[in-house]
C-alpha cells in the first residue's frame, strides 16, 4: 500500500490510499480510501508507517550492531580520489581497498585486520563476504603486480584535478625495520629507526610540489640513497610521461652519478651540499662565510647556482645542544672523580676510557681533551676546534642547474625547503597514523604490496586532513581543534541498530548521527545513505 497525491485541476489534490496488484502479468492499482480530509501530519505519519519507519517499535530495546560510519566515510573519500576505480571491481581489488581503509582506521597485521573486520560493516559497505588472512596476503601480491597500472590511473585522475602536470617533483628516502630474519628485501644498512641488529628495507617516496604522494618504491635495505634516483627518473619519464621537470632531492641524494643521469634525460635538479662539500668550496674561494645570512644569497660558478642562507634559529639550537653536551660531560666527570676519591680501588683510567667513548659518541672528539693527573680526570676545551666545528651552524647551501630565467633565487630555496612535506609524510607513514613499520611479511611481492597500500592510505589520510582543516582549522591556530584521529574516533561510534521483531524477523536501522558526527560528515562532504 502507498499514499498517492492526485492533481485535481484548480482544487487541492486528492490524497488517496492505494495498493498495487498484478493481473495477467501487468501491474495495476486500486484505491482503498480517500484521505483528502485527513490532517497533513496524520497523512505523513501514515506514509512513514507504510515505509516501515515504525517497525522497530515492536522491539523497544535494539541491539548494537556493526560499526558502519567509519568504513562508509573512508570508502566515500576513496571514491572521490579515484582510488576505488583505480583498484578495480574484482574480489582482490575489494580486498586491497579494505587493506587501505583498515590501514587508516586500524593499522596492525593482516591477521588483526581480519579480526577487526568482524566488528565493522565490511559486507554492507564494500560488498565483501567473509575472508581470512590468506585472502589479504593474496591481495598484497595483487597490489604489487598491478602497482604501476594503479599509480598511472591515479596520476590521470590527479591531472584532471590539477589541469596540468607538475614541473617540480620532490623525492626523499627512509628506512623501515623488519621483524624476523627472512624478508626477501631485508638487509643491514644505515638504520634511521635506531633499531640495532634489525634488517631493514629502504623506501623512496615521490611527491608533487605540494607534497601529494604520487609513487613509492621499495629497495633492499643496503641500497644507498643516490642509487635510488634512477628508478624515480624512469617513473616520471615512462610512467607519468613528463618530459620537462625539476627533481628536488635531499643533500647527499643527488650526487655526481645522479646529476649525470638527470642531465642525460634532459632533467634539472635542486639539492643541497653536505658540510664537507661546503667547506671545500669555502677553501677554494667559490663561497665566502660573509655571504651566509638570514636573507638568501646566490653565487653562480661553472654553470651551477649556489643559494646560501644561515638559519639563525638553527644556529642557536646548535649552540644550545653543544652547551648541554658540555654540561653533561662535566657532570659525568665530576661524578667519576668523586667515585675515585671515595674508593682507592677505583681506577681513574677506566673512567677516562668510558668518558672518551661518550665524547666520541656525541661528536665532541677534538673539541675537548680529557686527561688523568694525580688520579683526577680533567677537561680542557680546544677553542679552535670548537670554532671550526660550529663554523657552519645553521648554514646550508642549495645547489641547482635550473636557469635563472626559469626559477629565481627565493623560488629555488623554497622548493628545497618544501622537502619538509615529504619528511612529514614519512613521519605519518612510520610513526604516526599509518604505522608502516614494523613489516611482518616475508615475500618480496608482499613487502612491496604492503608499502604501496600504505602509500594509498597516505593519499587518503591527506585528503581527509585537508577537508577537516578547511572546516575546522589547524592545530597550530587552535591546539584543541578536531584532527583526523578525532574524526576517526567519532565516526567509529556510528553503529547500526538491530531490532528483533520476532523469531524470524530482524530489522537493521542506521541511527541519526549526533551533532559532532554531523559536523564531521559536513566537513568531509559525505551524506549517509537513506537506508
Amino acid at each position: 500500500m502507498y499514499v498517492a497525491s492526485v492533481p485535481n485541476r484548480s482544487s487541492p489534490p486528492a490524497i488517496l490510499l492505494r495498493e498495487s496488484f498484478r493481473r495477467h502479468g501487468k501491474v495495476n492499482s486500486r484505491t482503498l480510501a480517500n484521505l483528502s480530509h485527513w490532517d497533513p501530519a496524520r497523512i505523513q505519519a501514515l506514509q512513514r508507517a507504510l515505509r516501515g519507519d515504525f517497525d522497530h517499535l515492536a522491539s523497544p530495546d535494539p541491539t548494537l550492531g556493526l560499526v558502519f560510519g567509519l568504513l562508509f566515510v573512508l570508502k566515500h573519500l576513496a571514491d572521490s580520489l579515484g582510488l576505488t576505480a583505480a583498484l578495480g571491481k574484482s574480489r582482490l581489488a575489494k580486498l586491497a581497498l579494505f587493506l587501505v581503509l583498515a590501514r587508516i582506521a586500524h593499522q596492525g597485521s593482516r591477521l588483526s585486520a581480519v579480526r577487526w573486520a568482524e566488528d565493522h560493516a565490511v559486507a554492507e559497505v564494500l560488498g565483501l563476504e567473509a575472508f581470512d588472512e590468506d585472502d589479504l596476503y593474496a591481495a598484497l601480491d595483487d597490489l604489487c603486480a598491478r602497482q604501476e597500472a594503479i599509480e598511472k590511473a591515479l596520476y590521470r585522475h590527479y591531472l584532471k584535478r590539477r589541469d596540468a602536470p607538475p614541473t617540480l617533483f620532490l623525492y626523499d628516502v627512509t628506512s623501515s625495520y623488519l621483524e624476523g630474519e627472512h624478508n626477501a628485501l631485508g638487509e643491514y644498512g644505515y638504520n634511521r629507526d635506531g633499531k640495532r641488529g634489525k634488517l631493514q628495507i629502504v623506501i623512496g617516496l615521490l611527491a608533487d610540489d605540494q607534497g601529494e604522494p604520487l609513487a613509492v618504491r621499495v629497495f633492499a635495505g643496503n641500497t644507498g640513497d643516490p642509487a635510488t634516483v634512477a628508478e624515480q627518473i624512469r617513473i616520471v619519464k615512462e610512467l607519468f610521461g613528463v618530459e620537462e621537470l625539476v627533481f628536488v632531492g635531499d643533500r647527499g641524494m643527488v650526487k655526481s652519478k645522479g646529476k649525470q643521469a638527470l642531465q642525460a634525460e634532459g632533467l634539472r635538479y635542486i639539492s643541497a651540499l653536505t658540510d664537507p662539500q661546503i667547506r671545500k668550496l669555502l677553501s677554494t674561494g667559490t663561497l665566502q662565510m660573509s655571504l651566509f645570512a638570514e636573507q638568501v644569497c646566490e653565487v653562480e660558478a661553472d654553470g651551477v647556482r649556489y643559494v646560501l642562507r644561515k638559519n639563525e634559529a638553527e644556529a642557536a639550537r646548535v649552540q644550545h645542544r653543544w652547551e648541554d653536551k658540555l654540561a653533561k660531560l662535566i657532570r659525568k666527570l665530576e661524578q667519576r672523580n668523586e667515585q675515585v676519591k671515595q674508593s682507592k680501588r677505583c681506577q681513574p683510567e677506566a673512567g677516562l676510557r668510558q668518558l672518551q667513548l661518550w665524547v666520541a659518541r656525541h661528536k665532541l672528539t677534538g673539541q675537548v681533551e680529557l686527561r688523568v693527573e694525580d688520579r683526577t680526570i680533567s677537561l680542557a676545551c680546544n677553542p679552535a676546534a670548537i670554532g671550526q666545528a660550529r663554523q657552519l651552524a645553521g648554514c646550508y647551501v642549495v645547489v641547482t642547474d635550473v636557469a635563472q630565467q626559469r626559477m629565481n633565487t627565493p623560488d629555488v630555496h623554497d622548493s628545497y625547503v618544501s622537502l619538509q612535506q615529504v619528511e612529514r609524510d614519512f613521519r605519518l607513514l612510520k610513526t604516526g597514523l599509518l604505522e608502516v613499520r614494523p613489516v611482518f611479511v616475508r615475500k618480496e611481492s608482499r613487502t612491496r604490496g604492503h608499502v604501496f597500500g600504505c602509500l594509498l592510505a597516505l593519499k587518503l589520510s591527506r585528503e581527509m586532513e585537508r577537508r577537516l582543516q578547511s572546516a575546522f582549522g589547524t592545530t597550530d591556530a587552535d591546539p584543541h581543534t578536531l584532527t583526523v584521529s578525532d574524526a576517526l574516533a567519532a565516526l567509529s561510534r556510528l553503529c547500526l541498530l538491530e531490532y528483533q521483531i520476532d523469531e524470524k524477523t530482524r530489522l537493521t536501522r542506521l541511527p541519526n548521527p549526533d551533532a559532532r558526527q554531523k559536523e564531521i560528515l559536513a566537513a568531509l562532504g559525505v551524506s549517509l545513505p537513506a537506508k
